[in-house]
């Protein structure tokens, strides 16, 4: 069967876009490993596993998970990653992904090895989306140009942060995932008006969002082969 990487954010990542797809591709016996930046465990963003954010069942769910789940409490450096062992890296969002993940030169090369591989795929959701923004080809080029792509929209950016591009929690948002995308010549389009949103370019497979989490695993077991 398959194998996979995830790469998970130890500065708050969104729990339903890490948890959803890794139960669903480990139910359907795809072998999956964890990796962080440092090597410690990731951290979870507080309001992912909010009941009155996400509903009390998704809350419950995601902090169990996220709690007991080995690979998650165990997880590798980045850095000791190779893309060429794995079928699929995964990068689950979340904001916290713009201060780690994103920012990552081990992080990105897996991304862009896994897609330019012989057969490997690349998977990002929400904030790490902006990942694509900064990672770049051998050859210098962005490696989001002239990809279709989407991921978190500045119009719901809108309606986290302040005026100031603050976040609730006080820190000071970098970079707003789209502008960035969209500045490295990427073809954005989060399908505002639809319920979800998942865009497939070759071997590289972006979701919008939480409420993108299922259809994003679906359509990666799919691209996977798996029934």
């Amino acid at each position: 069967m398959p194998n996979a990487l995830f790469v998970v954010s130890e500065e708050g990542y969104w729990g339903e876009e890490c948890t959803t797809p890794l139960t669903m591709l480990s139910d359907a016996g795809v072998d999956i490993t964890v990796a962080t930046p440092s090597g410690s465990p990731p951290v979870i963003d507080e309001r992912s596993i909010d009941p009155d954010e996400v509903g009390e069942e998704t809350a419950e769910e995601v902090t169990e998970i996220h709690e007991s789940d080995e690979r998650l409490n165990d997880p590798i450096p980045v850095a000791t990653a190779d893309a060429s062992d794995y079928d699929l890296v995964a990068i689950p969002g979340g904001h916290g992904t713009e201060w780690d993940v994103n920012q990552d030169r081990h992080a990105r090369a897996l991304l862009v090895d896994a897609v330019s591989g012989d057969e490997g795929k690349g998977y990002v959701v929400c904030h790490a989306a902006g990942i694509l923004a900064f990672a770049r080809e051998e050859d210098g080029s962005p490696f989001v140009e002239d990809r279709d792509v989407t991921g978190f929209p500045n119009a719901w950016e809108e309606g986290i942060v302040d005026d100031h591009d603050r976040m609730p929690d006080g820190r000071k948002l970098p970079y707003w995932v789209e502008d960035e995308v969209e500045a490295a010549g990427g073809n954005w389009d989060a399908e505002l008006d639809a319920d979800t949103s998942v865009t497939v370019d070759g071997d590289l497979v972006t979701a919008r969002g939480p409420g993108s989490s299922a259809a994003g695993g679906e359509k990666l077991l799919e691209e996977l082969d798996i029934e």
